[in-house]
């Protein structure tokens, strides 16, 4: 608001609104006593979003002020709800002192709290990472940076095109993205995120290079392996920069910049991360997702890393082998019991670590370091005699600290407060000057006791009392009944119902002694704390490796719990090409069944490359193409899978077309959602891929979706060549088995009886004999007239058929040389009628009465 504005406000208002001015678009939380306050707009709309009283505050510039409010103790659950909502806030502190401000008190806004930018541990969801995401680029080429300020980590890739963009953003999920004002020339983000526009000149690569230098403090940024030319260094930069100005200039210790690679990781697009429901359930239950099942981490830093594990699958096999040894290692010695319980309650290492970075780090935080630092041993002596590789580099990177647990049992009491402010966090015995002041005061009751007995003695009065409260300090306390025996040096301090409290020149010096040595006591054991933080600091890379040790190490233990839990075995990877699932079961689905679940085969190679699906509704066939993608996917993240045994060849991506949604926000139907699926499938496929198609071509008229449905399947199938899992109730395509080599037909058993059809979910080879669709829509509950109505009008279409001079000729059958070629229809008045209407020279009369009159001869076939 301009200044010629703000002169007509009060001096508050005037202050509010000149801060207010400097963040114009997030909510500012104005500290008055003990209440953030929010006027105006600001108001309205944290009204609507926290369901808080929206009221009015006195006048400014002749107006009502709108107002609402929240208490200062509960204002972390208040920003955790806007935060989840995605708003960010400034936080707007007093700084000046109320007794000698002359108007107003001096307020600043001391820190912003933004969706992407938390350290907070009230904030932040313990097993989720919270990622602050920038992208850049456009003509196909887009840079991707990304940030998880409370866990220290930051990486980059690039990405060729939108939908390999969306992809990875699908993959990150972040709680903030940065994009710049002009956009990604032309390119739509399909996130539903919290977005923050940044000017495009932040984006720049030469000053994201300069950035990032500065911020590693290295010369150039090739020992990171990017290059500093590419696009994904300007989201970097802008990334860094827009943290910065956030968290006030200070950011917490960062591991270096981790650039990933497309190649090296097998790809999942947007589309097939939603489908396989890998970390998201469209029940919004996290237990009935692939990340929710496999998630028993004993540490919150394991959950995470988990998450990463399998939503980031790997494609280098040495690492994966690695991985299932270790497993196998923990499985075969039954370690895994033993460290599931030590690591249990470690504590969240990885974000202490932040915090400590910061210098934000409360008391609980460093004894839960010193907490994790004390089982180290014990962990490593857990691991000490497995003949394993990977465990044996894991016990090399988790070495003792007995150096900082001494200096943290030193330094800490057993149980601290949670604030440094409310005191008692620093060990007696640990700074000789704290300890003298701490004597002052811990004395005070001593000093107490001998001079009321002192002056119960001089005065004569039995009943004298000496004592101390918060507002008063320390006063001696004579009931009225004796107020004549008071001495003369005795200055009254304050008057009760039935006594008197007075204070003595003696009793003054000590009071001051006494509270002086509790506020230098409360002033060095802040001291003694910060540098003890400061130390813990210098310790972040050595320590930041140890908590990324645990959480590796707590991912293999939960990989082998699960393993033991749920009867996994270990998959096979090698150069050979092909899949080979023995008794495959679906990892999800399995353990919510009352019933057993009935495991399948799948075998997948050179020759065998498409399994034409075909069975009932209801059957299983989505349920055993998601069952084989999300085996693949487990043993590329080092799991060990559910199946009896699995062999994999090379697999570069998984594509899935399962399911059936419209996209209404971008104007897209059922059935174009599904074309734009199909379609990026058909574009970036391999003879690589493993690709997963469910009854493509059903959202439009029958002869166009079988058409579309039979293109696409050779298009996989002939020119791809992509491992393929195609299911279908086009019956026609069944043909294609016989028609192309490498192309099988496989089905979901089910057998009818009773009318009734009971499912049994085993596949077999060959196309199914009937779709059951009748039986299934009587199960799904369909009211019984409209079964019945739906079986007799089925009789009759049999029939006809049946009766028919000719068989219907299917979509790949030719006509036999002996059947004449069908000629043109014949004559008739209806039609002769037609074609001789002018339909622009009739009225609307004339138009309904000849169709009238049309409908007529046609219903009483008139010639």
């Amino acid at each position: 608001m301009p200044e010629r504005d703000r002169s007509a406000h009060t001096p508050l208002m005037a202050q509010y609104l000149r801060i207010k001015a400097e963040h114009p678009d997030i909510l500012l939380f104005f500290r008055m006593g003990d209440f953030y306050e929010l006027f105006y707009d600001d108001a309205r709309r944290s009204a609507e979003l926290l369901d808080i009283t929206l009221t009015t505050r006195g006048q400014s510039a002749g107006q009502p002020i709108p107002m609402a409010g929240v208490p200062v103790h509960a204002v972390e659950s208040y920003l955790a709800r806007l935060l989840r909502k995605g708003e960010s806030v400034a936080i707007c502190e007093q700084v000046g002192d109320p007794d000698t401000a002359k108007g107003p008190v001096e307020r600043k806004v001391v820190r912003i709290v933004t969706p992407g930018t938390l350290t907070d541990e009230s904030l932040l969801e313990a097993r989720d990472s919270r990622l602050l995401c920038a992208v850049c680029g456009a003509g196909g080429g887009y840079g991707l940076a990304w940030m998880d300020l409370a866990g220290g980590r930051v990486g980059c890739a690039r990405a060729e095109g939108g939908e390999a963009l969306n992809a990875e953003l699908e993959r990150l999920r972040p709680a903030e993205l940065l994009m710049p004002e002009t956009g990604l020339g032309g390119v739509s983000v399909g996130l539903e995120t919290c977005t923050t526009r940044r000017p495009d000149w932040t984006f720049d690569i030469e000053a994201g290079a300069r950035t990032l230098t500065r911020q590693f403090g290295v010369r150039d940024l090739s020992g990171f392996g990017v290059d500093e030319a590419g696009p994904e260094i300007g989201a970097a930069g802008a990334l860094i920069d827009y943290a910065r100005t956030m968290l006030a200039g200070e950011l917490p210790p960062l591991v270096g910049l981790k650039r990933e690679v497309a190649d090296e990781h097998l790809q999942m697009d947007a589309a097939t991360r939603r489908h396989l429901e890998i970390d998201r359930h469209p029940d919004g239950r996290a237990e009935h997702t692939l990340v929710g099942l496999l998630d028993r981490a004993g540490t919150p830093m394991g959950s995470r890393k988990l998450r990463r594990w399998i939503t980031h699958p790997l494609r280098n096999r040495e690492v994966l082998a690695r991985r299932h040894q270790a497993v196998a290692a923990l499985l075969d010695a039954q370690r895994h019991p033993r460290l599931a319980e030590t690591l249990a309650g470690l504590g969240d290492l990885e974000r202490i670590l932040t915090r400590i970075g910061l210098g934000s780090a409360r008391p609980r935080d460093l004894t839960t370091l010193r907490g994790g630092l004390e089982r180290l041993p014990t962990i490593a002596g857990q691991l000490a005699d497995l003949d394993d590789p990977l465990l044996a580099e894991l016990v090399e990177a988790l070495p003792e600290r007995a150096d900082l647990v001494d200096l943290l049992s030193r330094a800490l009491v057993d149980e601290p407060p949670v604030l440094i402010r409310d005191g008692g966090v620093v060990r007696d015995g640990f700074d000789a000057e704290l300890d003298e002041l701490r004597s002052l005061s811990g004395n005070a009751d001593d000093f107490l006791q001998r001079y009321e007995q002192r002056e119960r003695e001089r005065t004569g009065i039995g009943t004298l009392k000496v004592g101390y409260n918060r507002v008063h300090g320390f006063f001696i306390e004579v009931s009225k009944a004796h107020g004549d025996k008071v001495p003369t040096e005795y200055t009254r301090r304050q008057t009760l119902k039935n006594a008197e409290r007075y204070v003595t020149e003696e009793l003054k010096r000590h009071e001051d002694k006494v509270l002086s040595a509790r506020e230098r006591a409360l002033s060095r054991e802040k001291a003694l704390y910060e540098q003890l933080v400061r130390d813990l600091a210098e310790e972040h890379a050595a320590l930041s490796g140890i908590a990324d040790a645990l959480a590796r190490l707590d991912v293999l233990v939960t990989y082998a719990e699960r393993a033991e839990a749920l009867d996994w075995s270990r998959p096979t990877l090698d150069d050979a090409p092909g899949l080979e699932i023995e008794q495959g079961r679906h990892p999800v689905v399995e353990p919510f069944q009352d019933q057993p679940f009935v495991p399948n085969d799948c075998r997948l190679d050179p020759e065998r490359r498409m399994l034409v699906i075909t069975g009932p509704n209801m059957g299983g066939k989505s349920t055993y193409m998601r069952q084989v993608a999300l085996i693949v996917l487990l043993a590329h993240a080092g799991s060990f899978v559910p199946a009896r045994a699995m062999r994999c060849g090379p697999i570069d991506r998984i594509f899935s077309r399962i399911g059936a949604g419209d996209d209404l926000t971008r104007g897209r139907s059922t059935f174009m959602v599904e074309m734009v699926e199909t379609a990026n499938i058909l574009n970036n496929a391999t003879a690589q891929s493993l690709v997963l198609m469910d009854e493509i071509g059903r959202g439009t008229s029958t002869f166009d979706g079988l058409a579309l449905a039979w293109a696409v399947a050779t298009e996989l199938a002939m020119q791809l060549q992509a491992y393929t899992l195609f299911a279908t109730h086009y019956f026609e395509l069944t043909q294609l088995s016989a028609d192309h080599d490498g192309i099988v037909n496989v089905h979901l058993d089910a057998k009818e009886h009773a009318e009734r059809v009971i499912f049994l979910h085993a596949v077999r080879e060959g196309p199914a004999s009937q779709s059951y669709g009748l039986q299934v829509a009587r199960l799904a509950g369909v009211p019984a007239p409209v079964v019945k109505r739906a079986r007799r009008h089925l009789d009759q279409l049999e029939k006809k058929a049946r009766a028919a001079d000719s068989p219907q000729l299917g979509l790949f059958d030719a006509p036999s040389a002996a059947e004449p070629e069908p000629g043109p229809p014949p004559a008739h008045p209806v039609i002769d009628a037609l074609a001789e209407l002018d339909p622009d020279a009739l009225s609307p009369r004339e138009a309904l009465e000849t169709l009238y009159a049309l409908k007529e001869a046609l219903e009483s076939g008139e010639n």
